[in-house]
């Protein structure tokens, strides 16, 4: 800070007893920004000295507006005067912000620590803007503090007096307290808002994602058909003249157009169902594992058996998550669907089991595991699974490519997540982890 015969040393110096208090209230309670500032500024008014306290926010505005002034769009300024005094320093309502006091020279000195000005008078020829301003209001002496939240500037708070002369020690280190206690309170109410803003995005995003897939899979499906359906014909019509060189063409390629179309319709199954499951399917409700494992089994029995390969299960039945019920079994059918599918020629078998464990926050969370004996996947493979349209099977083994990544679309809307890990040559594990219980229950 520098020196100078205007300004007092604020070195530091035991604070008053209702100051220490206001700023455990502060800390401790849920009072808003404005309010805290309200309440600092009555604490402040107490002292003979203080004449006015001035408060202002930048960015940051307050939650009860109506006592406020709103100035250029985005400063939020209100004084609280001693009673009778008559002082004012407030700009009129809907003025700009050049309209407010700015003291640039006093102003960057308080960004680095409270400046406690003495007289206003004896302030340096390089302050001349800031002496004109105090002179135009009749202040003269003052104890300015920033507001200050992780490096980022969020307002002040000034304590003003008409007289000239040295301020109260216990004073000055109740206006550092008391600012840094509001500033304290400022991170806390600035992340709230930020993380209700991202919920709100997240929301907003996922009814687009939902969307999207509405529309991309009905719109997909209309020219699919014709494709197929047309194809099939020419096909036909070419058995009947197979000599023909346009027929001898058609026979040859057709096929080889059929499957690219039988592919893009799994595409299209995947968009359509991940569609219908995130939009129908609104409430979470305690869904029993073991009767989700076993609705999803029993719709894989004539695949597995058709592939020889054998389901077991091991779930224990009163585990519950709290999830979406169609979420839930979409995403046990894609593990499952995919460990079957990506079995050895000879078959082998799938184990599905679940366990309890705690999450990285603390919360209960529910693990349901699809353990396979397939080939396994390599390290750079694995990585790489959770990409749309990413696929390491062969021609031969149909699938679109989007199970694993809609998966875990849905297991994260329910604050859950899909992960797997592999080993190549001996199997994968894929899981399904959601909590165990709704924080906002009991």
């Amino acid at each position: 800070m520098i020196q100078h015969p205007a300004l007092q040393d604020v070195s530091a110096a035991p604070v008053s007893g209702d100051g220490a208090a206001l700023a455990r209230e502060i800390l401790d309670g849920d009072a808003g920004v404005g309010e805290s500032i309200a309440r600092v500024a009555a604490h402040l008014l107490t002292d003979p000295r203080v004449e006015v306290v001035v408060g202002a926010l930048t960015v940051f505005s307050p939650e009860d507006r109506s006592r406020w002034i709103q100035l250029g769009g985005r400063a939020w300024v209100q004084e609280w005067v001693r009673p009778g005094s008559g002082f004012s320093g407030l700009p009129p309502a809907g003025a700009g912000a050049e309209a407010a006091l700015s003291m640039p020279w006093l102003s960057r000195l308080a960004r680095e620590d409270t400046v406690v000005l003495m007289d206003r008078d004896l302030l340096p020829s390089a302050a001349d803007v800031d002496r004109d301003e105090l002179a135009r209001f009749g202040v003269r002496s003052l104890i300015g503090s920033t507001l200050t939240s992780r490096g980022e500037m969020f307002g002040s708070l000034s304590a003003i007096s008409l007289e000239a002369g040295p301020w109260p020690e216990e004073l000055v280190e109740d206006v550092r307290l008391l600012t840094a206690a509001v500033s304290s309170r400022i991170t806390l109410e600035h992340s709230r808002r930020a993380l209700a803003e991202a919920i709100d995005t997240g929301t907003e995003a996922q009814l687009a994602y939902q969307q999207f897939f509405a529309a991309v899979g009905h719109e997909l499906r209309t020219p699919l058909a014709a494709i197929v359906g047309y194809t099939e014909v020419l096909m036909d019509d070419a058995t009947q003249q197979p000599d023909d060189p346009v027929s001898k063409g058609l026979l040859r390629d057709g096929p080889v157009i059929l499957r690219a179309a039988d592919q893009l319709v799994s595409v299209v199954d995947s968009l359509l169902g991940a569609g219908r499951t995130l939009a129908s399917d609104d409430e979470r409700h305690d869904v029993v594992v073991a009767d989700a494992v076993a609705d999803v089994v029993h719709w894989h029995r004539a695949p597995a058996r058709n592939a020889g390969v054998t389901i077991h299960t091991d779930i224990d039945p009163t585990l519950t998550v709290w999830a979406h019920e169609a979420g839930v079994r979409q995403v046990l059918t894609n593990l499952l669907g995919n460990a079957i599918a990506y079995h050895r020629p000879e078959g082998g078998s799938v184990h599905l089991s679940a366990t309890t464990l705690l999450g990285e926050s603390g919360r209960p969370m529910v693990r349901v595991i699809v353990r396979d004996d397939g080939p396994g996947l390599a390290p750079e493979q694995l990585q790489r699974v959770f990409e749309p349209f990413v696929r390491f099977a062969g021609p031969s083994t149909k699938g679109s490519g989007l199970g694993l990544s809609i998966s875990r679309t849905i297991a994260e809307r329910d604050g859950g997540a899909v992960q797997g890990e592999s080993t190549l040559g001996s199997g994968t594990s894929f899981w399904l982890e959601l909590p165990a219980q709704s924080t906002q229950r009991p």
